[in-house]
């Protein structure tokens, strides 16, 4: 890649992360007004101090889908809203993971029905 196109790459990666960091402090602001400091799923509280801990969740997972009435948000704490997205990640098909855990790959009646037709079953 020369000079010109990978200082353009990196000018528009750059810009795009900038972007999104400015639409995340616009919800993330509108949030922590709307709704009290304090995780929708293990309940722990949060202060100025450590507020930095407390995250915006969007429910259904889309961060483009910001309604200002904040219906698509849920505060979460960093670990809460860890776990909720590798949930979501496991019950996703294909991202390799599924609600009733990894897929059997061994049949062990795989050669039942050759074992059942064979001559000498009868004796």
């Amino acid at each position: 890649m020369t000079d010109s196109k990978s200082s353009r790459l990196d000018d528009l990666v750059a810009r795009s992360r900038q972007d999104q960091a400015e639409r995340e402090r616009g919800y993330r602001e509108q949030a922590l007004k709307m709704y009290p400091w304090v995780c929708g799923r293990c309940g722990r509280e949060f202060t100025r101090a450590n507020l930095r801990e407390l995250t915006v969740h969007h429910r259904d997972h889309n961060h483009d889908n910001n309604p200002s009435d904040g219906s698509n948000w849920e505060l979460l704490c960093l670990y809460c809203h860890d776990n909720e997205h590798q949930r979501y990640t496991d019950a996703t098909p294909g991202t390799g993971g599924s609600a009733a855990g990894p897929s059997a790959t061994h049949n062990p009646f795989a050669g039942l029905a050759d074992l059942l037709n064979r001559d000498d079953h009868s004796k």
